[in-house]
């Protein structure tokens, strides 16, 4: 009969459990410090034939998409335009 509080382990497995707890506890420090050194680096360039991100249109394309979708005519489209190029920079 086993009546001791370490049933089952005998003499020497403590060191099993003593050496695996100290693996997972450095291998989560490992994943944490990568994780951190990753997070610290510019994102990697575009790999070929991935979508790139969308840009924003400027006000002239914008203005030609209205045209093109109805939604104003060539002679409204046409002083629109010229308002937009006659504007200041700035």
């Amino acid at each position: 009969m086993n009546n001791g509080w370490n049933d089952g382990m005998g003499g020497g497995n403590w060191w099993w459990m003593t050496i695996t707890m100290f693996a997972i506890l450095g291998g989560l420090v490992w994943v944490g410090v990568t994780l951190v050194r990753n997070g610290n680096h510019a994102p990697h360039p575009q790999t070929p034939g991935a979508p790139t991100p969308p840009t924003r249109a400027t006000p002239q394309e914008l203005l030609a998409e209205r045209l093109a979708r109805g939604e104003i005519e060539p002679d409204d489209y046409r002083e629109r335009l010229a308002a937009l190029n006659d504007r200041p920079n700035g």
